[in-house]
């Protein structure tokens, strides 16, 4: 349950003076919702930051204006100037003047009766709003404030800025923020007592109190005690949910298993290649982990192609070994039949009895999985999430491998977890991740790294090419097909929808089809399962050599003798996807190209990271380069996925506090496992806050 001090802040929005259910709407497009299909709560709105000010003192006279301040300015009103009738589009203007110079007050769609009612000629009024300089003339389009100067005196001179949706006025946000402040209720204190101090960090009321009705734009800096503050206690929240659950999985004692290696010994044995130093420190590291009696709970971080997979089957055939089962999880069913075919050459030679199991196996053939799942006549199972669903028992799960966990949540891999007694969790991701966000999502995870390529592989060499130059380009690939190679074409991310970058998709395909002839092939998330499987047949048997793709090839597709890859309007793609899908080609022992097509003129970001991209190969240092380059929010895919992305706490700010907050959080759950000091107490209301009281939940479970 819920402490009581909370209630007023977990109501909905619509429960506010003047937010109805349409404001409310509009406010969960801002927002999000606390609870699918529910209008945002109080707590939602005020961690709500405001990201700049107004500030009304700042008068500096129109000839003075800096293009773009946002200025108050005292003005005469000279004349009117409506739009020539039946012409919408040109503007109204109401010219106006002070001793510095001129100045036209800009509307579209204007209420003539209203604006001459507003600003009769001949009187004064203070205008507050953004100064635009036009053919060296300046003009206010829309001003914030127009008003008299007995209404200018009752304004703040001081007023936050909002990040905005349509349909939701400046005006009523800050009305509601208000509202939302008056019922905050004064919480214990959370924080450590000389932490608090050293730092002069207010309590959590004062510091929403300055960062929504701000003095100075001292009080906004991000850096600055009130918003430090708040981030500290996000990232506080997030390590202690961590820490919880790992104290959670280790409280519930693992098993200790050891193998006779015969299987692992076979494994090595049908390889074609020896093991690089990192893979073999990885599978030390994880027999270490599962001969102890706590859990395992360990993130393999592997760039693309580093041999992760490899990894992963060694150590299902240590607990196979030692009599039990393994259950390996991708996130797509195409992902899912990669591993099982990459896998059962291996899995046959060390006697090892595998299955696969997707939504896609139906009637007899899956009951008869689920019977040997649960009879333990089935080792190891590959699969996408229908692995975890009610319904799949097994005789002793001990390994759950989950593959590209930033596709999964904390829930995901608790759900997997519970369908053995004590079983251990290997996570897998081939997205390499800087050590900030590997804190944040997996800090309550030990972690390996694959650092070295496969022997073999051949560098790529990737270049960026201008779209005008397109014919050239597919020419220069219709010669190289034409020679035995086969290519990648992935087409650009429209927007999030995969049905209109389906359609760019289909467009690229026709247009390639004509020019190449049959040879190309087609791949799409909206396709039917078996149809991209078909697809990617052709392709890998050589029917199709140029497979036009969508991102849906962006994770684990494997054909070894593509070594030609062309991502088009690459200026789209963000760094860590750009890394991915060059990793889908140069698998083999040919040399590897990938063009990145763009469309100038390129921004400054866009510009960096197609030149990181020619630069480098090292997958960690394009994380390390893409987080700097675009913050936190994207890099793990977090729409998608229960990974954190915060409110309040910004990496290229608060990256420092991380450090403090991860200290702190392993105190605590040292000292006050089950938070019932009057600290504890306090911080249970810090993680209902932040939305992490799933945390809270497996305290009660323990």
């Amino acid at each position: 349950m819920r402490p009581e001090i909370l209630n007023s802040l977990f109501r909905p929005v619509t429960s506010l003076s003047g937010v109805g259910p349409k404001i409310g709407e509009a406010m969960g497009r801002l927002l999000g919702s606390g609870e699918p299909g529910e209008p945002p709560r109080v707590v939602d709105l005020l961690l709500h930051l405001p990201v700049g000010l107004i500030d009304r003192r700042n008068q500096p006279g129109i000839a003075l204006s800096p293009e773009g301040a946002i200025v108050t300015l005292e003005v005469r009103i000279d004349r009117h100037q409506p739009a020539p009738a039946g012409n919408r589009k040109v503007p109204y203007r109401v010219l106006a003047h002070d001793e510095t110079g001129e100045i036209a007050l800009v509307f579209f769609h204007a209420d003539r009766a209203f604006l001459e009612r507003a600003m009769p000629v001949g009187e004064t009024r203070f205008v507050s709003g953004r100064v635009e300089w036009f053919s060296g003339r300046p003009q206010m389009v829309h001003p914030d404030h127009v008003v008299d100067r007995e209404a200018f005196e009752k304004l703040p001179m001081v007023e936050p800025v909002y990040p905005m949706t349509a349909g939701l006025a400046r005006k009523t946000l800050a009305r509601a923020v208000r509202g939302a402040l008056d019922d905050l209720p004064d919480l214990p204190e959370w924080l450590d007592g000389p932490l608090a101090a050293q730092r002069r960090w207010p309590r959590f009321k004062a510091a929403l109190e300055t960062v929504h009705a701000p003095a100075t734009p001292a009080d906004l800096e991000p850096t600055g005690p009130a918003i430090a503050r708040l981030a500290y206690d996000e990232f506080l929240a997030n390590q202690l949910a961590l820490m919880l659950t790992r104290a959670n999985l280790r409280r519930a004692t693992g098993k200790v298993r050891t193998g006779h290696g015969r299987m692992r010994e076979a494994i090595l044995a049908a390889l074609p290649f020896s093991l690089t130093a990192s893979q073999q420190a990885a599978i030390k590291d994880i027999e270490h982990d599962l001969g102890s009696n706590e859990r395992m709970l360990r993130l393999l971080q592997g760039d693309v192609g580093s041999g992760k997979t490899l990894v992963g089957l060694m150590a299902a055939a240590i607990v196979i070994e030692s009599g039990a089962q393994a259950a390996l999880m991708a996130p797509t069913e195409l992902l899912a039949r990669q591993h099982a075919k990459t896998l059962q050459p291996l899995a046959d030679a060390a006697g090892i009895r595998m299955a696969i199991l997707t939504g896609r196996e139906k009637g007899r053939e899956r009951s008869a999985i689920l019977e040997g799942l649960d009879a333990g006549s089935i080792d190891l199972v590959v699969g996408t999430h229908a692995v975890f669903q009610e319904g799949v028992a097994f005789r002793d799960l001990a390994l759950a491998i989950v593959d590209e966990q930033h596709r999964f949540g904390v829930h995901q891999r608790l759900a997997l977890a519970g369908k053995g007694v004590a079983t251990d969790i290997l996570v897998m991701t081939a997205t390499p991740i800087p050590r900030t966000l590997v804190l944040t999502a997996f800090g309550d995870m030990d972690v390996s790294r694959l650092t070295e390529k496969p022997a073999g592989r051949r560098p790529i060499e990737t270049r960026a090419i201008p779209l005008e130059r397109l014919d050239e380009v597919i020419a220069r690939i219709g010669s190289a097909v034409a020679e035995g190679a086969k290519a990648y074409w992935v087409c650009p991310l429209v927007e999030e929808s995969e049905e209109v970058d389906a359609a760019a998709a289909e467009d690229r395909f026709v247009a390639l089809q004509k020019a190449l002839g049959p040879i190309v092939g087609l791949v799409h998330g909206r396709m039917k399962a078996a149809e991209k499987d078909d697809a990617m047949r052709r392709f890998q048997g050589g029917e199709t050599r140029i497979l036009v793709a969508t991102t849906v090839i962006e994770v684990g597709v494997d054909v070894p003798d593509a070594t030609i890859m062309v991502i088009e309007h690459a200026e789209r793609f963000g760094l860590a996807q750009l890394h991915q899908l060059r990793g889908r080609v140069g698998r083999g022992s040919k040399a590897s190209t990938c063009l990145l097509l763009y469309r100038g003129p390129l921004g400054a970001i866009a510009h960096d990271r197609l030149a990181i991209m020619r630069d480098t190969e090292d997958g960690f240092r394009i994380a390390e380069e893409d987080l700097r380059l675009r913050g936190e929010g994207e890099l793990l895919g977090t729409r998608q996925s229960g990974a954190p992305g915060f409110k309040v706490a910004r990496f290229e700010h608060h990256a420092a506090l991380l450090e403090v907050a991860r200290d702190d959080a392993r105190l605590i759950v040292e000292k006050d496992p089950a938070l019932r000091t009057e600290r504890g107490e306090a911080l249970r209301l810090l993680l209902y806050l932040f939305g992490r009281d799933e945390a809270i939940r497996l305290l009660r479970a323990g």
